[in-house]
């Protein structure tokens, strides 16, 4: 008995180790099982992505859906809800345990990304799509921009695009008409502006219109027989299709939308406008924070830019900042002479920051950026300048969009830090260097995350003074007034969907805190109504980044003390020595 005792002693530890790496093995098939489970939803969410939004799959390079508009319908997006819910299960029911951080990160941002989608439409976010900054009827024009070219099949979908205009705006009214029923209205003088919008749009006739330019040259390999058929049809259905369903919109909006338009600027008068505004903040600058403390940020900021601008001020032999804007209104050496001239200090700027670059990053951007004068039909209303991405693949370069209407009220001493934010090393570096990261997820690849990406564009500013730029103080001066610009944003923001301010208090809070030109003030101040908390990412997400840079130096100095290499290259002199 004890012998057999002493055998069975024996093999115990045998056997336990046989079921140990048995165990061992079922959880490394397992974990690989959950790793390719997870793999294939992500893959299976963005064809859906690409599915629902054919403009976004456009946008980004994906060109099956190239015939086709979303449904705008008040039903597809019940449905769409729907659908968010259930992805959400889908992705809430993956275990991650074992997974990369990589892997774990996605995760979360793709159940973020769903539970949005969700509270959105039921906060009815969807029944406002129509604004004088980003509204639908601009967006439908700008993808012109972004659709290809190249081939009998791309005219051939532009084509099946065009005709379907009057089905999408159709969708657009019925969307318009339950938002004015559940009292969710955009204010009614800046519906207006969207009536002359659309004006612009609908007027010009054929080869004149910008839906159809695409037809005004063809690429070498179609044919002659081809080029007649497409030319024809395109310019056919723009004349009968595309603007008479603009005309019809614009006279909705004039007559039956634009008069019921909400009278206070601020998204607080709409019935759930406090909620609408928090959420907004939550989902564009992925915080928590109260409006009340990021006024408060706005206020501080403004100080102590103000007090970086009067040291520039004093040197330029100013006593004061007050005098030293009015000074800038009255003189001409600050103003654009022509639209050419603004095209030509972006380019330059962004010609003399490329070859910096290496100095800055490891990883550079591949596919190029040019600079366009914005389009027509909204420069009235848009900003200075903003940037479109290109395609992952380099085929359609990005396009850095110049404002160079009303070019004599344009300040130019802000075009140096502007083209840096929205040229190289702001926007472009980032989306462009995204767009081609093997190790992360499409929807990732192509997320907007609007704190993270305009606060990097507004921290990349200021990576031009670390190479020695902004020699010019008026530049410099321009630097910190785009700083300021986005501090303003801050309190302006919250001052009107928070606080209640007028428009007015707006305006006014621009003119007591910076020498931002006329036709952006107006431009800005609208800009944040119909957008609450858009305008916050910049200034939150530059503070957050600075936090996270001058860990990284302290980290490096640490390292570098050691005798360890950090690969720090700016900022500090102990990090260019290690």
């Amino acid at each position: 008995m004890r012998y057999l005792s002493y055998v069975l002693m024996l093999f115990i530890p045998v056997a336990l180790i046989v079921a140990a790496r048995s165990d061992q093995a079922a959880d490394s098939q397992s974990l690989s099982s959950r790793r390719a489970q997870f793999s294939q939803l992500l893959a299976d969410e963005w064809e859906y992505e690409m599915r629902e939004s054919p403009e976004y799959a456009t946008q980004v390079g994906d060109n099956r859906y190239n015939d086709r508009w979303s449904d705008l319908s008040i039903e597809h997006q019940l449905q769409q809800r729907k659908d968010a819910e259930q992805w959400l299960a889908r992705f809430q029911a993956i275990d991650t345990t074992g997974f990369s951080e990589q892997e774990k990160l996605s995760a979360q941002l793709m159940i973020r990304s769903q539970k949005n989608q969700i509270e959105g439409i039921d906060l009815k976010t969807f029944e406002m799509p129509i604004d004088q900054f980003k509204g639908v009827h601009l967006g439908l024009a700008q993808l012109v921009d972004v659709t290809p070219f190249n081939s009998v099949k791309d005219y051939e979908d532009y084509l099946s695009r065009l005709r379907k205009f009057p089905t999408v705006f159709d969708q657009l009214i019925d969307v318009l008409q339950q938002g004015e029923k559940d009292k969710l209205m955009p204010p009614r003088n800046l519906l207006e502006k969207t009536v002359q919008q659309c004006k612009k749009l609908a007027d010009p006739e054929g080869e004149a219109n910008p839906f159809g330019r695409p037809v005004t040259k063809f690429p070498d390999g179609i044919s002659q027989a081809d080029r007649k058929r497409l030319h024809d049809a395109i310019l056919a259905a723009v004349n009968e299709q595309v603007r008479p369903a603009y005309t019809k919109f614009a006279n909705f909006i004039a007559t039956e939308y634009a008069p019921h338009g909400r009278t206070d600027p601020g998204v607080w008068a709409l019935p759930n406008g406090d909620a609408l505004y928090r959420y907004n903040i939550r989902v564009l600058s992925t915080t928590n924070m109260d409006p009340e403390q990021i006024h408060q940020i706005g206020l501080q900021e403004v100080a102590r830019i103000e007090g970086e601008e009067l040291a520039i001020a004093k040197k330029l032999g100013f006593s004061d900042l007050k005098g030293f804007r009015a000074s800038l209104k009255k003189d001409p050496k600050v103003f654009a002479t022509s639209a050419d001239g603004i095209l030509g200090k972006y380019k330059g700027y962004i010609d003399q920051m490329r070859p910096e670059l290496p100095k800055l990053f490891g990883l550079l951007p591949k596919t190029p950026v040019e600079v366009q004068a914005m389009q027509a039909y909204r420069a009235a209303d848009a900003a200075g300048a903003d940037y479109q991405q290109g395609t992952p693949d380099g085929s359609r370069h990005a396009v850095v969009w110049v404002n160079t209407s009303d070019y004599q009220h344009r300040e130019m001493f802000t075009a140096e830090s502007t083209a840096y934010h929205e040229g190289i090393p702001g926007h472009h570096m980032q989306i462009a260097i995204a767009q081609t990261l093997p190790e992360v997820p499409k929807f990732r690849q192509e997320a907007f995350y609007s704190a993270y990406q305009e606060g990097w564009a507004l921290y990349a500013e200021r990576l031009g003074k670390d190479v020695g730029f902004y020699q010019d103080p008026y530049s410099d001066f321009g630097r910190l007034e785009d700083e300021m610009l986005r501090a303003i944003r801050l309190v302006a923001d919250t001052g009107v969907h928070y606080k209640h301010w007028t428009r007015e208090q707006m305006v006014n809070f621009f003119h007591d805190h910076s020498s931002v030109d006329e036709p952006n003030v107006q431009a800005e101040t609208d800009r944040y109504i119909v957008w609450p908390a858009q305008a916050l990412g910049y200034k939150l997400g530059q503070l957050e980044i600075l936090k996270l840079s001058t860990r990284s130096a302290r980290e490096c100095v640490d390292r570098c003390t050691k005798g360890e290499r950090c690969g720090r290259t700016v900022n500090f002199d102990l990090a260019n020595c290690c």
